[in-house]
Formats: C-alpha cells, sequence, structure tokens
C-alpha cells in the first residue's frame, strides 16, 4: 500500500482551516438561527421581534462576554422611532393628498404561509414605489409554534411577531377572539385577513368595528350574504349579471336593512325535499347539479343525469352540509372556470384587475391557475369585468374580491358562478 507522507506546511494548512471552522461557526449558527434567550429578553415589554431583528442581536453580540441588553434595546427603539416618524409623515402626506381619511401605519396580518408572505411582498413594494420607503407600514404577523420551528419566510418578512398557540386553525388564525385582542394589544390601525382561516368570519370586521380597528376587506353584512351562494346569484341577477338556470331562476332582490336577502324571496330559490328537487330538474333540465349553499371543497355538491339519482344525491348533500340550504343548478358543460379580480372602495368605486383560468382543478379544488386567461375572447373578457363592477358596486362591495363565472367557449357564453370575499391568491 503507498503511503503519501504530508508535508509540513500542509499540516499547518489543515489545522488552519479548523481554527478557522471553530472561530466562524458561532457566528454562522447566529446568524442563521434566533437566539431564543435574547428574544425573551428584548420581547417582554413587546411580546417579540421578528426572526431578522434577533439575529440582528446575535452578531453584534457575537465575541461579546455580557451584552447590555437594556441599552441595546433603547438603542434599537431609539433609531427605529425616527424612520417610524419620517415613514408616517410620508404616508399621511400621500394619504391627505388623494383625499383619504384614515391612515394605516401598522397591520396585523392574521394568517400565515402564503398569504401571509403574498401580502407583506406586496405591500411592502407598492409602499416602495409610492413613498420611496418600503418600510412605511409595519407589518405584525401571528407566528405558531410549527411556524416558527419551520422557520416560515412570512415570519422573516415581518417587523415583528407574536407567538400564538398551535394546533388546528381554531386555536389561531381562525379564532377570531383571539385575533381581536392581539390587534387590540399591539396597537394596530388595521387588520387584514388573507384568505381561508377567519377571512369571511363576519364576527371578524364586526368585533374589530367595535375597537375602532379597520378590517381590510368587505363589511359583515356583505361577507354574509356573499357566503351564501344562493344569496350572491340572486344579487347577480338583480346587478344583471348572466346566470345558469337554476333553481331560483329570475329572481332580484336589494340587500334589507339587516344586510341580508328578505326570506320569502331566498326560500324561493332553494330545494326542501325529493318532491321538490324532481321538479326542480326537470324544469330547469338534466344534467344538473345539487348544491348546499354553505358547502364548498367537494362538499355539498352532486351531479345527476337522470332522475333516477336524484332522491340519493339530494340526501347525501343535505347529510354532507347539515342545515344548509339547498339549490339546484343546471351542468355547464364543456365549460372553463374563469375568475375576474375586483377591488371596491367605501365610496361605491370598483375597478377590475384582470383574471385567470383555474380550470385545471382536481375534485373540484384548483391545482394552478392561468393567467390571463387567453382561452375569452377580450371583448367577452371586457364585458365580464363590467358585469364583475356592476355587481360590486351595487352590494357596496370594500376590498379585494373575485367574481367567478363559468365559461363556455364552444358557445362563447359566461354565467355567474360565484364570488369570494378575499383575493383568491
Amino acid at each position: 500500500m503507498l503511503i503519501r507522507r504530508r508535508l509540513p506546511w500542509q499540516f499547518i494548512a489543515v489545522i488552519g482551516e479548523i481554527a478557522a471552522m471553530l472561530v466562524f461557526l458561532p457566528a454562522c449558527i447566529a446568524f442563521l438561527s434566533p437566539n431564543r434567550e435574547v428574544y425573551k429578553e428584548i420581547g417582554s415589554n413587546t411580546l417579540s421581534y421578528s426572526n431578522n431583528k434577533i439575529i440582528l442581536h446575535n452578531r453584534a453580540f457575537f465575541g461579546m462576554k455580557t451584552p447590555d441588553l437594556k441599552n441595546i434595546k433603547a438603542s434599537t427603539l431609539a433609531t427605529e422611532s425616527i424612520k417610524v416618524s419620517q415613514s408616517s409623515d410620508k404616508l399621511e402626506e400621500y394619504v391627505r393628498s388623494r383625499g383619504g381619511s384614515r391612515v394605516i401605519r401598522k397591520v396585523l396580518i392574521a394568517n400565515n404561509g402564503m398569504a401571509a408572505t403574498k401580502a407583506i411582498i406586496s405591500m411592502r413594494q407598492w409602499a416602495y414605489m409610492e413613498l420611496g420607503d418600503e418600510k412605511a407600514i409595519e407589518f405584525i404577523v401571528m407566528a405558531t409554534p410549527e411556524d416558527l420551528n419551520a422557520n416560515a419566510e412570512f415570519i422573516r418578512l415581518a417587523d415583528r411577531f407574536v407567538e400564538v398557540p398551535g394546533g388546528v386553525n381554531r386555536n389561531n388564525y381562525a379564532n377570531v377572539n383571539l385575533i381581536i385582542e392581539l390587534a387590540k394589544s399591539q396597537g394596530v390601525d388595521a387588520v387584514w385577513p388573507g384568505w381561508g382561516h377567519a377571512s369571511e368570519n363576519p364576527k371578524l370586521p364586526n368585533g374589530l368595528k367595535q375597537e375602532g380597528i379597520k378590517f381590510i376587506g368587505p363589511t359583515a353584512s356583505v361577507m354574509s350574504v356573499l357566503g351564501d351562494k344562493i344569496a350572491a346569484n340572486i344579487l347577480a341577477q338583480t346587478a344583471k349579471v348572466a346566470s345558469i338556470p337554476w333553481s331560483g331562476d329570475g329572481l332580484e332582490a336589494v340587500l334589507n336593512e339587516q344586510g341580508t336577502i328578505p326570506d320569502e324571496i331566498f326560500n324561493k330559490a332553494t330545494v326542501t325535499s325529493v318532491e321538490s328537487a324532481v321538479s326542480t330538474a326537470k324544469r330547469v333540465g338534466y344534467p344538473i347539479m345539487i348544491k348546499a349553499s354553505e358547502g364548498g371543497g367537494g362538499k355539498g355538491i352532486r351531479m345527476v343525469q337522470d332522475e333516477k339519482d336524484i332522491e340519493s344525491s339530494y340526501l347525501q348533500v343535505v347529510a354532507e352540509v347539515p342545515g344548509s340550504p339547498v339549490f339546484m343548478m343546471q351542468l355547464c358543460t364543456n365549460a372553463r372556470h374563469i375568475e375576474v379580480q375586483i377591488v371596491g372602495d367605501e365610496h361605491g368605486n370598483a375597478i377590475a384587475l384582470s383574471g385567470r383560468d383555474c380550470s385545471t382543478q382536481r375534485r373540484f379544488q384548483k391545482i394552478f391557475e392561468e393567467g390571463p386567461p387567453t382561452i375569452v375572447p377580450k371583448a367577452t373578457f371586457k364585458e365580464m369585468e363590467r358585469a364583475a363592477q356592476r355587481l360590486t358596486q351595487s352590494i357596496g362591495y370594500i376590498g379585494a374580491g373575485t367574481v367567478e363565472y363559468l365559461y363556455n367557449a364552444a358557445e362563447d357564453k359566461y354565467f355567474f358562478f360565484g364570488i369570494e370575499s378575499t383575493s383568491s391568491g
């Protein structure tokens, strides 16, 4: 066996490499991972600081035997207060110059994952483009132990985070009372709910309104009515948006003082028994869909080809979403699922921000989205955008939302399918 002898200078090089690793390893650890002990010291009065600030402190502490945390905290906060003051002046000037009445400087993101990440990046980009300062708005996020252990991107992007209980979303991101308490304790000006979780729970905007905190989204009454597919279709017909033949054909209504569809009109669109399901199917025509108004995600929906399957399908829908009103709608064959993004303000204005094709689905769940929707001719899509604007304005919608259509490319016809009270992401 041939054994190569190492020269003295080679031993010196190896020793030097090992020494360098030992010297820089603590710095690398401090840079890459948050120090929970530092977090506890610095965050005692403010609940918490975001990972990037903790990392910054770690890098400053490297090589210090006994860091003076109180002085460093005071210095950090003083520097930040100067920056916030300058940003606030720009933000307030921007709002006032455009006739606005409320300045939003601090936002609680009541969501996680992709929703929170996209929200922070988008709003920071807007702040940089409009104000020249991406830090003009401060973002506070909720973070579960699972999010923290995963080193979630949205936590790194935020200015601060508040640790919340882990587990199912009713413990955290869907917990309305928790969100409201955090919004109060953190002194935020507004809450952005994202999509899913508590974003479509009317109790959230109502509770925040009582605390004088802005909910970035529609009002509770509009949210309630749009969360009901029957009411949404009636409102679409009222706004002269084309609808597919269904159990509520021709019904129109305006919201009453309680922000709901009058019961006598709403009930006319529902199917309450197997017998009424059979008669409705004969009038609307096969194939037909039986749907629970409060269903979603593939639950409470059945397709029926002929009368012999009506009874079993109807009973299955009722069982999957107990207590939900049921309606029926003609199946639109060979249809594309097209969505139009809309934004409405509290002054009754609405705009459409292009759209997307969401037809690639599995088990009624979108897999990916294509934008813009090239399958729809430009003239037809312009009509779809205008119809979405009419609907948005007619109900006094505030915030970002999505109007959904079924589009038949062979006949170049579109039909209202639903409206989501948040952007679909």
